[in-house]
Parts: C-alpha cells; structure tokens; sequence
C-alpha cells in the first residue's frame, strides 16, 4: 500500500503555529499573535496558558459568520516575510489575515519548478499573490485571475511590497472559469497552470462554483489553452470532501496524453512546542519530465 506524503513548511521565521485545540489555533504572524476557529481541531490544547497572550482573536457566531472581538496593539502596516517575499496582513471578515502560511511549501516547489525560465504561467483563485510573486521572482510571467477586486488590490500591494512591481504580471479581475474560457478563444498559450479553488465561491457575475462539480469542467477547459510541452500544474483544495487521492487521479486523467509524473498528498502545518500536525489541504501536482 503506498503512503500518502505529508507536506508542511520547515522554513519560516515569522510565522509560528504556536498551539492548536478545542476547535482553534494560537498562531504567531511576525510579532502578532491570533486565535482562530478550525473545525478541524478536535482534541484539547496542550499549552492553554499561552492563548491568554493573543492580540486579536476571532469568534466564530455560526456556520458562516463570525468577527474579531480582540485587535489589540496591531502593527501598521502588519507585514510577514518569507524569504524574498514581504506580504501585508489584516484581519478581514472571513477569520484570514491574507496568506495561508502551508502554501510556503508550493511557493518553494513553483519557484524550484520556475528555476528562472520565461514560462507564461496561469495562477487561477489567486488571492493575495503568493504563489504569483513566487513565481513572477523566480523568472515567470504570470497571469494572475482573482474575481474579487479588492484581492487584486491586495496581490498588488503585496507585489510592490516585495520589489516585484515591475515584473510581467498581468492582474486580472474575473470568474475564473469564463477567463479560461476567453482564453481558449483567443487561443492563449500557457506552460503552466497554478490552481488554488475554493470548495464554494462566486464570480464577479455571481456565477455558482461548486468544486466536485466544476474542477473537472475547469481542467477540460484547460485543455485548449496548455503548451504543447508544459512545464507543471499545481491544485490545491481546502475541501475535507475530497481525498488528495482523487484530486491526484483526476489530474493524472487530464494529464495523461503528455510525459511527466503526478504527486498528490496533504498539507499540513507542523505545531512549534509540541510534535502535532493540523491538517490543512490537499494537493495534487504534475511536472513535465522535460523540466
């Protein structure tokens, strides 16, 4: 039987999962310490004195609201760092604070993967930029589709906060879906796909993205408008509906007519004091063997 690998970044200095339990995390961002809700989180805490030190803290209300009930002593701007990348955060009104700290490790694998060549790469529910300003600092151009312009706005930031301003990064605000779409029309070429899709969402039209439903009909679409030699794609999902198994099948499916090999596993952040991983994604990744 084969394992399913476990990822989690080893290389932060300013971001820290500090404790985890009762249904959240004590995590440390630069010099600011938050709690937040995750319905992962089954067991106790094992530090519970460290949490009384928070300096902002989210309260979940329901299934789908919630707010910050404690932002005390929060620096201005708050900026994190990882390697060569500096990002803003703020607390926003769905419990994040701008990056998914996990995603340190596909930042690494596009950057390796990247290795300074000119590839035309398509980062689709892009966000605030990580994994864009990985890549556009590893050589890439990068066509980074966001359907929220205020995340846009926030990429941006992020990117002239890094020193990566002037680099080839086209912003696009739109539904993902029907960009790929336009795309295809226009017979747009790219070398490499980055995904990050939410298990619901809608676009700036309100179309309807369900992730079991449309994933599929996202990567079909895809089909028209990858090189012929494409270098790697990179999926990853939030969802604890699907298996990184079935993420990985479904990209070996779509990626069977080209030479290369899928990975596919889980991510996880590692805790700091005690040994304990709290889950955090999935991932499914095909490289091109001639890269």
């Amino acid at each position: 039987m084969e394992s399913v690998p476990i990822l989690y970044p080893d290389t932060w200095t300013e971001y820290e999962l500090i404790d985890t339990g009762d249904g959240e995390k004590l995590e440390r961002f630069n010099t600011v310490l938050t709690i937040r809700p995750d319905p992962r989180i089954i067991w106790k805490k094992s530090e519970p004195a460290t949490w009384k030190d928070a300096h902002a803290l989210y309260r979940r209300h329901d299934e789908t609201k919630g707010s910050w009930e404690k932002e005390e002593n929060l620096p201005t701007p708050w900026l994190i760092h990882y390697r060569n990348l500096t990002m803003v955060l703020r607390p926003s009104a769905f419990k994040h604070v701008g990056i998914f700290p996990e995603q340190a490790v596909n930042w690494d694998w596009c950057t390796k993967q990247t290795d300074n060549k000119p590839l035309r790469i398509l980062n689709l529910f892009a966000y605030t930029g990580g994994a864009t300003l990985a890549a556009a600092a590893a050589g890439a151009h990068v066509t980074h589709v966001d359907s929220v312009k205020s995340t846009i706005a926030w990429a941006r930031e992020n990117a002239k906060l890094s020193g990566l301003d002037t680099k080839p990064v086209r912003w696009i605000e739109d539904d993902a879906y029907a960009f790929v779409l336009r795309e295809g029309r226009r017979k747009a070429m790219y070398d490499a796909l980055i995904m990050d899709p939410p298990r619901f969402g809608r676009g700036p039209k309100g179309q309807v993205w369900k992730l079991e439903n449309d994933l599929p009909k996202m990567l079909a679409a895809c089909t028209s408008i990858l090189s012929p030699n494409p270098a790697f794609i990179l999926i990853n999902a939030y969802t604890a509906d699907l298996s990184s198994i079935a993420l990985g099948e479904l990209l070996a499916d779509f990626t069977g007519r080209f030479d290369g090999r899928v990975d596919a596993g889980e991510l996880a952040l590692r805790q700091s004091r005690v040994e304990r991983l709290l889950p955090s994604g999935i991932f499914a990744r095909w490289t091109g063997i001639s890269y």
